[in-house]
């Protein structure tokens, strides 16, 4: 069953279940996956749903940060609760170990050696740790080994 699949799986359940809050959420994201399909006029695998369930887990975590400094933890608590339904279909996330073992194995297989080779090793550690890795923390661990 591909992740679309399973997100409209769970719309019924959530339906049936009387689960409105779930429910927004799920239908939100079925939202966000049609609209990229109609804008790029494909349909998207499994890696491209994930990454657009990553868009919308980074705009929440952007919004809970403005709404904490603005001072609405009724927005920011919203927020939080979407970003718990949104998580579930998310693989689980790599600890530092694994990302750092990730990076290495990247280093050796693209022959990297100084940090103008970033791209290509972000690049080969972005296709192994698609939806699993913040590719910000993995682009820093990058540019610390190669600069080290």
């Amino acid at each position: 069953m591909t992740l679309r699949q399973q997100l409209t799986e769970d719309m019924k359940t959530a339906m049936r279940a009387g689960d409105k809050h779930r429910l927004g959420v799920i239908r939100l994201m079925l939202a966000a996956v049609k609209q990229r399909e109609v804008d790029e006029r494909i349909e998207l695998d499994d890696v491209q749903v994930l990454a657009t369930l990553e868009k919308m887990l980074k705009q929440r975590r952007d919004s809970v940060s403005q709404f904490d400094a603005a001072g609405r933890e009724d927005l920011s608590a919203i927020e939080r609760a979407e970003m718990q339904v949104i998580e579930t279909y998310l693989p689980t996330k790599l600890d530092d170990a694994e990302i750092d073992a990730l990076v290495a194995e990247a280093i050796a297989s693209t022959g990297a050696s100084s940090p103008r080779d970033m791209g290509k090793v972000v690049a080969a550690v972005k296709e192994k740790a698609a939806g699993r890795a913040d590719m910000a923390v993995v682009s820093g661990k990058v540019k610390a080994q190669l600069a080290g």
